[in-house]
């Protein structure tokens, strides 16, 4: 059994933003995390649980996702993001982030398990901390896609074609 636990973390919706991700596989506990300069809270709980998914070398045993979102353990265990394929993603936030995740998850067998945040979990902590760390870094990657899409809402008539 492999477990995962992941937290996402942004200072402002949208803001500075980190994800933060604590892997277990056999006694050994990776982390992992990465700040982003503008994001969301609910683009870095996907995202952690993607780039863990994507980091995992190994389809050969069973995944335990431990996250406190629900927006992303909802949407996998309520099979709405499935529905939102179909139609393709249509007036759906995060759809990069969600094709991401579709075509990674099924190379795996997944249970998803969610954790009440700041309920004292010590992986949980754990993750929030290193997100948190992560979204006050100064080693911050763009998110392309979400600062391309923030940059029209506010400017709608500054197309460049």
């Amino acid at each position: 059994m492999i477990e995962i636990f992941t937290d996402g973390s942004a200072k402002g919706n949208p803001g500075n933003g980190g994800y933060g991700i604590v892997m277990r596989f056999k006694g050994v506990t990776k982390e992992v995390s990465q700040g982003y300069r503008m994001t969301t809270n609910n683009r870095m709980e996907l995202l952690a649980v993607i780039v863990a998914l994507e980091r995992l070398k190994t389809n050969k045993h069973i995944i335990h996702i431990y996250s406190d979102s629900k927006y992303v353990i909802d949407s996998i265990t309520k099979k709405w993001v499935f529905a939102w394929e179909k139609k393709n993603f249509k007036g759906k936030k995060n759809s990069d982030l969600w094709r991401r995740y579709l075509a990674v998850h099924s190379k795996f067998k997944i249970k998803y398990h969610w954790i009440k945040g700041h309920a004292g979990h010590p992986e949980n902590e754990r993750c929030d901390e290193i997100a948190v760390n992560a979204a006050d870094s100064t080693d911050l990657l763009i998110d392309k896609v979400f600062e391309e899409l923030h940059a029209k809402k506010k400017h709608p008539n500054n197309d460049q074609t």
